[in-house]
């Protein structure tokens, strides 16, 4: 309601408006001593990531709540200047700066404020006891992150800093913030008050939201963890964005209606400033939010900007708290004046004067907006701001300088006062105010509690009606709230659900009505006699996720009917029917000079082990046991074995040949003939001692994996004794070393046949193959462990096939010609430099 005398001012305001005043002239002053201000004139500021320069910072729009406060303390000092008692014969100077709401802009003026007095430089010295600012104390600023940054600099010089807004709980801390002071209750005082209008209405299910700023997430810190300590669930708690430049801005705003939605909640509690809660209630009206009661803070309840949302009544029920302050008597009338007097020719003449005695020209960051502004403009916010603390702010300081100069109610004396030396006084003495008495607590604050307001619509006009308050204890007139409900009875909002079949309760925090529905996991399963955990499925059960039961895993392993198993099986059909053909080929063409020379019979002993070989591919299809998997390795070893004795009988006979003439008459005959089958012999036993070893030290083992497949057990054989398994398979690799060592540097005539390059070409092959054999067996765990078995095998087959056998059939059958005494008798018996096979 506005008083009468600022009604008889709104006629002029409006004749008047486009005319500009000197109002941007008022907010500095000189004196005995000098007050700084830092007030949020303005605010959207331009793009701070884009300054590749530190230029000043302006803002763009006229904040009218800070002007408010500006006006506030010039109230305050010129009523204390016209005072015969408080500090009578010295005059208090102001000047004030605009902080535009932003940390970068207010450590500007800040820096002034710190500069030797009527100096514009900052000195460096080891002791700051006589070192006089240009400011006895500093009113501001209004936010709790600007206050961090400046609290810093001002507690550096001890200088007094009283906030009229900023409430974090952090500035509490008097170690690291020696000289601030508010006059203003912090956050834990607010957050003790929103916890108790829970539990009246028995509100236990609710989400919080924060401005990504010091006030918000500190606020919501501590009300978070009070609520904890009172039974009341959080079903939602998140950040919104302060910077709406951010293109992700809107995508977070989005994001936070949408899971508020989700979780249902009747109840919302809103710490946020005027312009992010503006913009939460804007996407919470178009994208359909239900009606909801929401709980929020004088940050942005008395907002004009708030309140002038289109379509805000749909939100629902709007209560909160604001601090209970009392009124400034003659405020009003003062502003009334003051807009009259700003448009006048010789007052704005005056007030320039002044302005330059101030040196203007070291920083010109003052109400630059305010000149175009009528007392119209400023009439809504006039009529709700909160005057108080700036107006006690202004006091608390002038009260310790009474003290500090030692005034008496007629006289101060003459007297030389340093910044540091009011924290005393304002640390132990209380002052009043319009008779309202005020004292700093042990953390440098005023706690006069909190009003609970209602915003009470009728016909489309909004009154903030009183409905409750909070000093110590809440008192709430429950008959005066209209909630949004068809009965206006206030809603329910109990933190209880039910979860669906196979979801547990996760519960959070500490409190077991709040919690998530969360789906069992795989392999776990939901009982109904606990419903709060998963239970583990036994080894042999598995379970799909949000399982009431579980199931019997099934076996895995390489199945007979498997598509690739019969394409193995089909493939090893094709290298057994090539070996027995390539057999019955060389039986037919046994005495001929080609077979002869290859080997003769010790050919059809070598492929009768690679058809041995490959047949020992059926021992990897099917269910395995103990004594399968410890054949499988011992057949393997052992036919390749037999295979590779033949090689090495040749490749021994090709050396003495090629490298050794003159004593290949003498030992040629132990490796031709029937001795070659004494040495096979000899190589297979020494292969069945290695088999007996690998028997002893740890054969391969049957294991049933659990982990590997997530509905089956898979079979898989694992091997015991790496050494062993390496002792067995390494004999068969140093034979066809010694193969390949004696083979591959043997040459031929051009009118001859190589022998020994095929023998060659195969051992590099098996090379090639067991390279990669070794690294997939040793890191397989699945059923491919048994596919990579049987594809070594029959590669290894058909490689020694290809390389060895093959173009023999293909000279016996398509070159017959070839075949003959002259072609291959004594071929590789001729000497190295004529090329010998």
């Amino acid at each position: 309601i506005m008083v009468p005398d600022l009604l008889l001012c709104l006629s002029f305001g409006y004749a008047a408006a486009l005319k500009p005043t000197c109002l941007s002239a008022q907010f500095r002053r000189p004196g005995d001593y000098i007050i700084g201000g830092l007030f949020p004139f303005g605010m959207d500021t331009v793009n701070l990531t884009a300054r590749s320069e530190p230029t000043l910072v302006v803002c763009e729009r006229l904040f009218v709540d800070g002007l408010i406060w500006a006006l506030g303390m010039k109230f305050a000092i010129d009523q204390i200047n016209n005072s015969t008692s408080l500090l009578p014969g010295v005059k208090l100077g102001y000047d004030m700066y605009d902080t535009c709401f932003e940390p970068v802009v207010a450590l500007q003026p800040s820096l002034l404020f710190l500069t030797r007095n009527g100096t514009t430089g900052i000195g460096v010295l080891c002791n700051y006891s006589d070192y006089q600012p240009r400011v006895i104390a500093v009113i501001g600023p209004h936010k709790s992150d600007l206050c961090l940054a400046t609290a810093k600099l001002f507690s550096f010089l001890l200088i007094p800093q009283v906030s009229y807004g900023a409430s974090s709980e952090k500035l509490s801390n008097t170690e690291m913030y020696p000289s601030f002071y508010r006059t203003v209750p912090s956050d834990k005082n607010l957050a003790e008050a929103v916890v108790l209008l829970l539990n009246k209405f028995g509100w236990n299910w609710i989400a919080t939201v924060g401005s990504d700023d010091e006030y918000g997430r500190g606020a919501q810190g501590l009300f978070l963890s009070i609520a904890g300590n009172h039974s009341i669930c959080i079903a939602f708690e998140g950040l919104i964005p302060t910077d709406f430049a951010d293109p992700k801005a809107k995508n977070q705003l989005e994001d936070t209606v949408k899971l508020i939605n989700k979780t249902k909640v009747n109840i919302i509690v809103l710490f946020a400033f005027s312009q992010p809660a503006q913009a939460l209630l804007e996407h919470s009206i178009s994208m359909g939010l239900s009606e909801k009661v929401w709980i929020g803070t004088e940050a942005w309840m008395l907002s004009d900007t708030a309140t002038s949302i289109p379509n805000i009544q749909s939100i629902g029920t709007v209560l909160g708290f604001v601090m209970k302050a009392g009124t400034v008597p003659g405020f009003r009338k003062y502003v009334a004046d003051l807009f009259t007097s700003v448009r006048q020719d010789k007052f704005c003449q005056e007030s320039r004067e002044f302005h330059h005695l101030m040196n203007s020209d070291t920083l010109d960051t003052h109400c630059k907006q305010c000149d175009p502004i009528s007392l119209h403009d400023v009439s809504s916010a006039l009529s709700h701001s909160q005057i108080q603390p700036v107006y006690v702010a202004v006091y608390s300081v002038a009260y310790a300088l009474h003290r500090a100069l030692g005034c008496t109610h007629q006289a101060c004396p003459k007297a030389s006062i340093r910044s540091w030396q009011l924290l005393h006084f304002m640390n132990t003495l209380p002052f009043k105010v319009n008779g309202q008495s005020f004292r700093f607590d042990q953390s440098h604050g005023t706690n006069t509690g909190y009003k609970l307001i209602f915003w009470s619509w009728k016909n489309g006009t909004l009154t903030y009606l009183p409905v409750g308050d909070y000093e110590e204890s809440l008192y709430i007139n429950k008959s005066q709230i209209q909630f949004h409900t068809a009965d206006q009875k206030e809603p329910t909002s109990e933190c209880f659900r039910h979860c669906k079949p196979g979801q547990f309760r996760q519960i959070k925090g500490f409190h077991l009505c709040c919690y998530d529905c969360t789906d069992c996991p795989e392999n776990t399963f939901w009982s109904s006699k606990d419903s709060s955990t998963c239970a583990p499925c036994p080894e042999h059960q598995w379970s799909p996720v949000r399982s009431t039961q579980c199931y019997d895993r099934s076996e895995r392993y390489l199945f007979w009917n498997e598509p690739l198993t019969i394409a193995l099986l089909t493939l090893m059909s094709i290298t057994i029917s090539l070996t027995c053909l390539t057999a019955a080929l060389f039986l037919k063409n046994l005495e001929t000079p080609l077979v002869q020379a290859s080997g003769g019979k010790l050919n059809l002993f070598a492929l009768f082990t690679l058809m041995l070989l490959c047949l020992s591919c059926c021992l990897y299809i099917g269910k395995p046991s103990n004594n399968l998997c410890m054949t499988q390795q011992i057949v393997y070893a052992l036919c390749l074995n037999g295979c590779f004795s033949t090689f090495f009988i040749k490749s021994l006979e090709i050396t003495l040949v090629t490298e050794f003439p003159r004593c290949a008459p003498t030992f040629l005959h132990w490796v031709t003939q029937r001795r070659a089958w004494l040495l096979v012999a000899l190589c297979l036993l020494t292969e069945c001692l290695f088999c007996s070893c690998y028997l002893h030290l740890g054969p391969d083992y049957l294991v049933s994996d659990y982990t590997s497949l997530p509905t089956e057990v898979l079979l898989v054989c694992n091997t015991k004794s790496w050494f062993a398994f390496g002792l067995m398979h390494g004999y068969n690799g140093c034979l066809a070393f010694v193969c390949f060592l004696c083979t591959f540097m043997v040459q031929t005539s051009g009118k001859k046949y190589n022998i020994a390059r095929g023998i060659t070409f195969a051992i590099l092959i098996y090379f090639i193959i067991w390279i990669f054999f070794i690294a997939i067996f040793a890191t397989l765990k699945t059923v491919l462990r048994s596919v990579t078995q049987i594809g070594t095998i029959l590669t290894t087959s058909l490689g020694i096939l290809g390389t060895y056998y093959i173009p023999k059939c293909y000279i016996i059958l398509l070159k017959p010609d070839l075949n003959t005494v002259d072609y291959f008798q004594n071929s590789i018996k001729e000497e190295p430099e004529e090329d010998s096979q």
